[in-house]
């Protein structure tokens, strides 16, 4: 079960709206539905949560490129709404890597042959088990723990948040109340 919604930063305070993610399939589609809600290119928040697997973050101030933060990446990897959040770039992967990899495993068989090659290669890489998996997701926090700070979560607050973090963050921003109205 998921929840979410969007807090939308206001000269009177914060205002809340749940939101349906249906048909966001990309984090600029997310940052684009925040930005909608903004009032005069002021903050707003995107809060994901999965029951209590894991929670996320998306602060869009204007213009400015989101800042992301996820709970836990391994849990929110197997979700296609966290999947949305674990940009390249967040995971600090190259744009595209999974495209060029993708096209490499095609090429080269699992087996270490290329298409039609029955003659075997040497010892492959990809059994040694010292390297790590370039695509693997790391388990627990990720993101920028700072997104929150300067609006009165501190870095330290926001990595020991386990259950019932988004009323806790809301809490700390003086939106609890606001955000239980779309609960």
């Amino acid at each position: 079960m998921y929840f979410a919604a969007l807090l939308a930063r206001t000269e009177d305070g914060w205002e809340a709206s749940d939101t349906e993610l249906d048909d966001v399939e990309t984090l600029s589609d997310l940052t684009d539905l925040a930005r909608e809600a903004s009032v005069d290119e002021d903050t707003v928040l995107v809060f994901i949560e999965q029951e209590d697997a894991w929670f996320g973050v998306v602060r869009v101030d204007g213009e400015e490129d989101p800042r992301i933060y996820v709970s836990n990446a391994s849990a929110a990897a197997r979700s296609s709404y966290g999947e949305i959040l674990l940009t390249d770039e967040l995971l600090g992967r190259e744009p595209g890597a999974e495209d060029s990899i993708a096209a490499l495993e095609e090429l080269v068989g699992l087996d270490g042959t290329e298409d039609g090659d029955t003659e075997t290669v040497g010892p492959s890489t990809l059994e040694d088990d010292d390297e790590p998996d370039p695509d693997a997701v790391p388990a627990g926090p990720l993101g920028d723990t700072g997104v929150l700070s300067d609006l009165g979560l501190a870095e330290a607050e926001l990595l020991m948040l386990r259950t019932d973090a988004l009323a806790e963050i809301a809490d700390a921003l003086g939106a609890a109340e606001v955000l239980e109205t779309v609960r």
